[in-house]
């Protein structure tokens, strides 16, 4: 039987299972140990009661033949979850269509499976330090891959300075692992590039919850000329703490177009009702009222509390003379590990001297070594005794 020979260039081990057995290993050795996790970027917040309340609801449904509901309105989305996310884009000043919004189970599984409706073999541009799942789904997918330099001196957002003949860019932001949010200029510039070489931009807009700023984008579609040239995914699963619900969506406007003038929108819907059934009745009504008045500010209360969080985070290091980045617009804090010492290294003493867990700047790519990311999805009591800790 053969198989899939791109699978062999991936690394041994993902990122977040080789610190999930370190961990593993710590406890084994010292039960007793007080672990704090401020590595993997999972919520802790309860669902707002909004959101219980409607999936309570479309449960007592789903126990009806009458109100009964099986596979949703062709894989794309049930229309009242669409047009609550077009309301929602509106109310960021953004038109999109209810008919440009497909709904899924996760941005992370759209941010992989949108490579299919591409060429096998394209060439790809991914920010370094980046999201492990870019360089792996591209990697299974065969794809060339570019990567372009986030760093210090730029903030960690890096320009469009890209080589010819990139097919595709992804772009986060705010971004995941730094906390670094672009511009509307730094956006623009990224647009015009993709405008004039023919790129189409995956632009994962999973934190823009957290955008506090009213200067900063939460929408590439903010942007004039983006709607030619991008796709934006998004997520439930910071906005509402869906992480252990799972819905998301992805906007790919109808004029996106590429190759011999293929629709996107087209080859994209037609993908996923090929592969995917759609996410549950009970989970999209509980999506749509996570986007009601209601309950949006029970969300963005846990957003604060996240934001609170950071902060808390960031004074600590702050006090230590720690430089970082993020923390502000963004619930990730990106550290610089001190007095020059290694990702890993940084990492294995926060774990079994602090008890700590964070994630090596490493693991996001060779610019991320020498930095270290902490998360604000704790508990309050946890964020606190972490900073003590620290300091």
């Amino acid at each position: 039987m053969n198989i899939n020979q791109n699978y062999s260039n991936l690394q041994d081990s993902y990122l977040f299972r080789t610190i999930a057995q370190r961990v593993s290993a710590r406890k084994a050795e010292n039960p007793g140990a007080g672990i704090i996790r401020l590595g993997i970027g999972d919520v802790t917040r309860p669902l707002a009661p909004a959101v219980v309340d409607a999936m309570g609801k479309a449960v007592r449904e789903m126990g009806d033949a009458a109100t009964f509901r099986g596979y949703d309105d062709g894989g794309v989305g049930y229309d009242f979850l669409r047009d609550a996310i077009a309301g929602y884009y509106k109310s960021k000043g953004v038109d999109i269509g209810a008919d440009e919004i497909i709904v899924s189970d996760g941005a992370k599984s759209d941010v992989g499976n949108i490579l299919d409706i591409f060429r096998p073999g394209a060439t790809v541009a991914v920010p370094d330090p980046v999201y492990p799942v870019y360089v792996d789904a591209n990697v299974m997918a065969g794809n060339k891959i570019v990567y372009i330099d986030g760093n210090e001196e730029n903030g960690f957002l890096p320009s469009p300075d890209l080589p010819d003949g990139v097919d595709i860019v992804y772009i986060c932001s705010p971004n995941n692992p730094t906390g670094a949010a672009y511009s509307r200029e730094q956006l623009r510039r990224w647009t015009d590039q993709a405008l004039s070489s023919g790129a189409v931009i995956l632009f994962d807009a999973a934190y823009e919850s957290f955008i506090t700023d009213p200067a900063l984008p939460r929408s590439i579609f903010e942007i004039e000329g983006a709607r030619r040239c991008a796709v934006e995914i998004c997520s439930f699963s910071k906005l509402a703490g869906f992480t252990g619900v799972r819905c998301g969506y992805t906007v790919v406007p109808r004029e996106l177009r590429a190759g011999e003038g293929k629709s996107l929108l087209e080859l994209w819907k037609r993908r996923q009702t090929t592969k995917f059934n759609g996410v549950s009745y009970i989970t999209q009504r509980g999506a749509e009222a996570a986007l009601s008045p209601e309950g949006l500010a029970q969300c963005r209360e846990n957003i604060a509390y996240y934001g609170e969080n950071a902060r808390i985070i960031g004074a600590a290091l702050e006090k230590l003379g720690i430089r970082y980045f993020g923390g502000v617009n963004a619930p990730y804090i990106w550290l610089r590990c001190p007095d020059g010492v290694g990702s890993w290294e940084y990492f294995d003493y926060l774990l079994n001297e602090k008890d700590i867990v964070s994630t090596p700047g490493a693991g996001f790519g060779k610019n991320g070594e020498g930095f270290l990311r902490l998360t604000a999805f704790g508990t309050r009591e946890n964020t606190e005794e972490a900073a003590a800790r620290l300091g």
